[in-house]
């Protein structure tokens, strides 16, 4: 067996076995950590493997969550049918806002998917009607899958891994096939790309709509856990501390946003119990990683355990994203 191989096997072991050695609290902590990486995750195709840094993703994790909110408020609709209902809607957004924002490349598509974003928040706060303003909607439940009660921490916990496993197996799919390594070519040489016969815009915006589906059910669940959702979801530090995590886990990585959404959360929920000025911690830690490990923890964790374990640790193929 393979280093690579245990290591999935021991970290397959410790997420199974957490609720039983661990309380309430740090339970429903690594269920946060679970839903921030999947916002992530999905963020990561676009900044890490299409080269497109975007500051608008948190329009997709809102949307769908207030979608989902609404309807189910509102309507009186189920859970098993307000979260296909939210789902779509907020993919076909994706495919709109796609439209807009990839009429530009680098930082005035950065710029693009921002402004988006915040019409969007506005109307949060202002379309008093539907999204109640800034009291949120409140009064949610958590759906009952298959009869399984989701208000029990654990079993919520054990959920959220269940989709978490998915929507990451999905997304390393969509990475490692041949439209991936294309991907790939359109974020280091588009024109080269281009040139070859290759629509670069609709790589590009099949990128998009996917990452915004992936956003979309980090959105339900991130409704789901807290049963209550506020403009703030929509807002540019959302955004931004998704950016900041896939920055510094390793963008263009599988596993580099996995690890930053660790630390985000950790740092959001844990540490700022006892650190007043918590942010200011944070800031600390990205410019440790900015200039130790520039490119990110997981890739120079790989270099230190290359240089100094190399019997231990196999660097993966030429050519391989792991």
């Amino acid at each position: 067996m393979s280093s690579r191989s245990a290591g999935w096997i021991v970290l397959a072991v410790l997420l199974l076995g957490l609720p039983l050695v661990a309380g309430e609290f740090y339970i429903n902590l690594s269920s946060q950590i679970l839903i921030a990486a999947i916002f992530a995750a999905s963020l990561n195709l676009l900044v890490g493997f299409g080269g497109l840094p975007s500051l608008g993703h948190a329009a997709f994790l809102g949307t769908a969550a207030y979608f989902s909110a609404w309807l189910y408020l509102k309507f009186g609709l189920a859970h098993w049918m307000t979260a296909p209902l939210a789902l779509a809607a907020t993919t076909l957004m994706a495919g709109l806002f796609g439209l807009i924002a990839l009429r530009a490349t680098g930082l005035s598509f950065l710029m693009l998917t921002l402004a988006l974003s915040q019409v969007l928040w506005g109307t949060a706060y202002r379309w008093v009607a539907v999204t109640e303003g800034d009291n949120g909607l409140r009064g949610l439940t958590r759906p009952a899958p298959f009869g399984i009660n989701l208000d029990d921490t654990t079993a919520f916990y054990y959920f959220a891994l269940a989709v978490t496993v998915v929507s990451i197996w999905l997304m390393a799919r969509f990475v490692n096939s041949p439209f991936g390594a294309a991907l790939r070519g359109t974020r280091d040489q588009a024109r080269r790309m281009s040139v070859l016969g290759h629509n670069v815009w609709l790589i590009r915006w099949i990128t998009f709509v996917y990452a915004g589906f992936w956003g979309a059910v980090s959105g339900l669940l991130f409704v789901y856990y807290n049963k209550y959702i506020h403009p703030a979801s929509l807002s540019l530090t959302s955004s931004a501390e998704a950016i900041l995590a896939v920055i510094a886990g390793g963008s263009g990585t599988l596993a580099g946003p996995l690890v930053g959404a660790a630390i985000i959360v950790i740092l959001k929920n844990y540490v700022s119990a006892y650190i007043e000025r918590w942010n200011m911690l944070l800031g600390f830690v990205f410019v440790a990683i900015v200039i130790f490990m520039p490119d990110g923890l997981v890739p120079g964790m790989r270099r230190l355990l290359v240089r100094f374990a190399p019997g231990i640790f196999q660097p993966p193929e030429r050519g391989k994203d792991k």
